[in-house]
């Protein structure tokens, strides 16, 4: 299946979209990688849904692509004595190691690793930042805080920690367990929760060994502060708004949107852009005029793919949420100044033969309105490289390994099918060509551009560009 746009579309499966015939639909709306969120999902739930998801691949006859999501940890208080509290501006709040029940004075913190890294001056912030506190005195048992905003708060809200760098890895047991599960089930990418270091991709990449992509949520202001450094490390980026609404001043996070994907536009890595963007289809059959914004925003900053969360898991209107993220990608890039913007944005490709012979195949295919970069790719590596270019041709992936297609679903603007075993480059150009007419990309005499690595079996090599000619079957 080919899609109009270049944009990809993730869709959170869930209570309103788990049935096979509503994969289907969704997928069929739009929707190019499903997201599994283990933090309502058991392993056999999992392995279900990659089931179906597979199923669907096999009745549409494309690549789909399925992320499984993590919950990491979960940071919440502990309860009290007598119901909900409320915290008043100005009063004296502590949180402690004392498991015993709370009340407007204190309550417990099941977290020793917090308490050990505070400090004065330090935020915390409760319930989704609707209550926050300002830290005067810390022990490893105790915190004594201010509120400096107050509210209602009740049992096992959660804690935010903006100002803290905590000693806690990004993989509870619970993560590791669905890591292997998701892992056994072939999923094509894993997310990261409470990513603060680069180190805390260290882990799932050593389980991981290279069976799915690690896909990193920039959601803690830690993770910003060393965002070279994580993107780096990962294979993927996540723009997680929500989180990162709470923790730091929600008019900084379109700023960090925008910085998060052109940082992750240069350094070649796919990026997502998530949460709320069209929170309201959820109960309303059409969107706000400024969700409708926001998703158009993230398409001409050149995200790599835009993502529905309780729209597409648990809204109303599932299928609608899907075609309204579609529509308005398509619209975005036809306008006339959406190729102008992604070529403003772009930056020098960086001093190696793949990054220069993916900016000569975009300039290239410029100067001779060549509407195909074609690319023979077993590790994925070589059309990554060629998307980070954001050509206006289209991207053509050829891949021996379906694994690949698959981990290639998040990409902006690669379309993958599958391709026999080759060894030859004229076998692979004129397959390129078969499957260009086949999926109406293109005409026989029409020019395309072959890019790939020659010996064509060897992963991570890209050393050739070729212009050749769409031929006809009969001419191969």
């Amino acid at each position: 299946m080919i899609r109009a746009r270049r944009v990809r579309v993730v869709a959170t499966l869930g209570p309103a979209s788990s049935e096979q015939a509503q994969i289907e639909a969704l997928h069929r709306a739009g929707a190019d990688v499903f997201r599994i969120n283990m933090s309502h999902s058991d392993h056999a739930l999992l392995r279900t849904m990659v089931s179906r998801i597979r199923a669907v691949e096999t009745a549409v006859g494309s690549p789909i692509t399925i992320l499984a999501d993590l919950q990491g940890p979960k940071l919440r208080v502990g309860t009290f004595a007598d119901g909900p509290v409320t915290l008043t501006e100005g009063a004296t709040f502590t949180l402690d190691s004392d498991k015993s029940p709370g009340d407007d004075t204190r309550v417990h913190l099941p977290h020793p690793e917090i308490l050990r890294a505070l400090a004065p001056g330090h935020r915390l912030l409760l319930d989704d930042g609707k209550i926050a506190l300002k830290v005067t005195e810390a022990s490893a048992d105790k915190a004594v805080t201010v509120v400096t905003v107050g509210g209602k708060l009740s049992n096992r809200k959660g804690v935010s920690c903006p100002d803290t760098l905590i000693a806690l890895g990004a993989l509870t047991p619970k993560d590791r367990s669905d890591l292997e599960a998701a892992l056994d089930a072939e999923v094509d990418w894993i997310a990261l929760s409470f990513i603060q270091r680069p180190e805390d991709l260290a882990e799932a990449r050593k389980v991981a060994r290279g069976r799915a992509g690690i896909l990193a949520k920039i959601e803690k202001p830690q993770a910003i502060e060393r965002l070279d450094e994580i993107i780096e490390l990962s294979d993927a980026l996540m723009v997680a708004r929500g989180d990162l609404g709470v923790e730091m001043p929600l008019a900084e996070v379109p700023i960090l949107q925008k910085r998060i994907i052109r940082a992750s536009r240069a350094a070649g890595k796919p990026v997502v852009v998530a949460t709320q963007m069209l929170e309201s289809m959820i109960t309303a059959p059409v969107p706000t005029r400024a969700e409708v914004s926001d998703v158009a925003n993230a398409v001409y900053e050149g995200a790599d793919a835009v993502m529905l969360s309780a729209e597409s898991a648990a809204g109303q209107y599932t299928v609608e949420a899907v075609t309204t993220m579609d529509r308005v990608a398509r619209s975005v890039e036809a306008d006339d100044s959406y190729p102008a913007i992604l070529a403003a944005q772009r930056i020098e490709p960086d001093a190696t033969g793949a990054d220069a012979l993916a900016a000569a195949a975009r300039q290239i295919a410029e100067t001779l309105s060549v509407k195909v970069i074609a690319s023979y790719t077993s590790s994925g590596s070589t059309v990554i490289r060629v998307a980070r270019e954001r050509p206006a041709a289209q991207i053509l992936a050829l891949c021996p390994q379906i694994a690949t297609a698959r981990r290639l679903g998040i990409v902006w603007g690669v379309t993958c099918v599958g391709a026999s075993t080759s060894r030859e480059l004229e076998d692979f150009i004129a397959e390129a060509g078969a499957r260009i007419v086949e999926l109406d990309m293109g005409r026989t005499g029409d020019r395309l551009i072959a890019v790939a690595g020659v010996p064509l079996d060897v992963p991570g090599v890209t050393n050739l560009l070729q212009l050749a000619f769409v031929r006809s079957p009969d001419e191969r």
